[in-house]
């Protein structure tokens, strides 16, 4: 319980971005280190992502980058946000969790999603094209039915038996699909705030009880930046905003690169509307307007849970922006009375 929030949870998703200079095991490293802090600052999860052929993403297999993670604290629950089936085969999948959640029970966490590769040529090498519905539902049924009683003979050893928390992505129509399966939903304003709020409504009204899910659970998916002023907090927006408006324009994903440049970088119309749509909907500014602004979210969403995927070049800045996040919500109050011990400073 967050002080000042009630009952909703804050949590952490890191893509272990890559800076301009910085190598893609130095990033992996700093997701590890990261992770580390979060706990320390009280946050309640902490998830990695899946991308492939990404020059400005490390982070390519999360349950291995979930591993890790998991060997560097010791209470945080860890996870992946998310394992996109459509790359993987549900047996695998399954095995994988059962080992994480094996080694390190009761702190794993299975979000999946149904996202392809950025390129045909991303696709081909993952072995497929893209996946319609109908195939993800029968990939996210193997996928739980392993945990359960095994399928067709096979068994998921040792995931069969375990209980892992599994969690789905909301692209499309995936607000419809964890109702029906009765699976927390993840979702974030990538379409407008007024889209995720119908997304949610729909989700809550067509919740089914199900062995993974008694009732609705909702985690909002947002970047959230404080620093001392509402400027500084947008001009670490930027470039993450700018790598969004470069790739749909150009087939790649880059690197962070400082937000001196972007702003002396001249766009094309379309480069800019993309831009600009990239900074819409996050939560930004001084720790007082962000509170406000949480608390609006909040109010509209009736979100379980924030879900914080911020990524910025200053480094050192995200660290501090997220370690005042967790003062704000009173995090870091529940952490220390746990700990018995001050918490560290961002480095």
């Amino acid at each position: 319980m967050t002080s000042g929030f009630g009952a909703v949870r804050f949590s952490i998703l890191d893509r272990s971005r890559v800076r301009r200079g910085q190598s893609h095991p130095a990033a992996l490293r700093e997701t590890v280190e990261f992770a580390r802090l979060a706990e320390e600052w009280g946050y309640h999860r902490f998830w990695v992502s899946e991308h492939h052929s990404v020059p400005g993403v490390a982070g390519s297999a999360p349950t291995v980058l979930a591993a890790a993670v998991a060997a560097a604290t010791s209470r945080i629950r860890i996870g992946t946000g998310g394992v996109m089936l459509p790359n993987h085969q549900p047996l695998v999948v399954a095995e994988q969790f059962g080992v994480l959640e094996s080694l390190y029970p009761g702190r794993v966490d299975m979000g999946l999603g149904r996202s392809v590769g950025f390129t045909d040529g991303v696709r081909r090498a993952l072995g497929h094209d893209k996946t319609d519905a109908d195939d993800f539902d029968r990939q996210l049924t193997d996928v739980l039915e392993y945990f359960a009683s095994g399928r067709s003979g096979v068994h998921a050893w040792p995931a069969q038996g375990l209980h892992v928390p599994a969690f789905l992505l909301a692209t499309g129509s995936g607000a419809e699909r964890a109702a029906r399966f009765g699976l927390p939903l993840v979702i974030a304003s990538i379409a407008g705030v007024d889209r995720m709020v119908e997304a949610i409504e729909r989700y809550r009204a067509e919740f089914r009880p199900t062995p993974w899910g008694a009732q609705p659970y909702v985690v909002v998916s947002g970047a959230v930046v404080i620093a001392d002023t509402t400027e500084q907090a947008h001009r670490l927006l930027l470039p993450e905003a700018w790598s969004a408006a470069y790739a749909r324009t150009r087939g790649e994903f880059p690197v962070l690169i400082p937000p001196g440049e972007i702003e002396s970088t001249p766009m094309t119309e379309r480069e800019r509307r993309i831009f600009d749509d990239a900074l819409r909907d996050h939560i930004h500014g001084t720790e007082d307007e962000v509170a406000d602004a949480l608390a609006a979210l909040i109010a509209r969403t009736g979100a379980d849970e924030i879900l914080v995927h911020t990524s910025t070049y200053d480094r050192a800045a995200r660290l501090d922006s997220h370690r005042r996040l967790a003062r704000l919500t009173g995090l870091l109050d529940i952490a220390q009375s746990v700990t018995g011990k001050r918490t560290s400073a961002a480095a």
